[in-house]
């Protein structure tokens, strides 16, 4: 699951984060996913969450000083199935390993965190996740942090499985110069990511949008994807809508896919 929760001191009336987060955490309870991406999580809610979602390991740090502030990509894992292998942060930058640095157009200090991750059954073999959140004014940071993300998965993963999750504020729209074509389309290289959405449903349809500013609204781009490494086999995927008395449980509708990992892996 991917999901951008919205951060917990924005000043959104009945949808703050005190009337939402019960909602919000059983949607997430619903599924109980074995891995879950968040986007615009600060340190409360992380710490929030974490005491409600027992059996979940966790890595996160904020984009501001690398600890606790600022907005963190936090990544959650089921701990009955996975054993964390290693973690890590980069900042999208010109300089990503530079704690809060920004550069091109980004109105603001954006990053990704990864685990690299064994599935309990397996001995061997190691599973990558990626979790980010774009910039959202900044067209050429979009572009270039979809180039460096990229990039990053090649250096990071190599030829190990990885899913990228995250709120890349940008349509998937392969016609178009930027984060999708990056992680994509034509330029990802040799062996593009797949959006698992689009591998189970190949029309394009006016249903498919991924923020409703807590309208429940369904048009517009979708914006939040889970890619993955091409030996990958997408099952199923989804928006999930739910709502409670017209109440949701964030601004985005969080997105899930079912995967089956390749059978050997490096």
């Amino acid at each position: 699951m991917s999901f951008n929760i919205r951060y917990g001191t924005a000043s959104d009336g009945e949808n703050s984060w005190e009337h939402r987060k019960e909602l919000l955490l059983d949607t997430i309870a619903a599924y109980w996913p074995d891995l879950l991406g968040t986007q615009e999580c600060l340190a409360f809610q992380a710490d929030w969450l974490r005491e409600r979602l027992p059996g979940y390991g966790f890595v996160g740090a904020g984009r501001d000083d690398g600890e606790r502030g600022g907005e963190m990509c936090a990544v959650f894992f089921r701990e009955d199935r996975f054993e964390k292998l290693a973690e890590g942060h980069f900042w999208l930058s010109e300089t990503p390993g530079v704690t809060g640095s920004r550069s091109w157009d980004a109105a603001l200090s954006r990053m990704a965190t990864w685990v690299k991750l064994r599935a309990a059954a397996d001995s061997t073999g190691a599973l990558y996740l990626f979790n980010t959140h774009f910039d959202h004014q900044g067209v050429k940071a979009r572009h270039e942090s979809g180039r460096l993300l990229m990039r990053k998965v090649e250096e990071i993963a190599g030829a190990s499985p990885a899913i990228v999750t995250g709120d890349f504020n940008a349509p998937a729209d392969l016609a178009a110069a930027g984060p999708y074509r990056a992680l994509v389309g034509d330029e990802a290289g040799p062996i593009p990511l797949a959006d698992s959405w689009r591998a189970v449903h190949p029309g394009l349809a006016d249903d498919e949008g991924t923020f409703s500013a807590f309208t429940g609204r369904r048009d517009g781009p979708r914006i939040d994807w889970i890619l993955v490494s091409p030996r990958i086999e997408v099952l199923a995927a989804g928006i999930d809508r739910t709502q409670s008395g017209g109440r949701y449980p964030s601004d985005h509708f969080p997105v899930t896919a079912t995967l089956r990992l390749p059978a050997s892996r490096d």
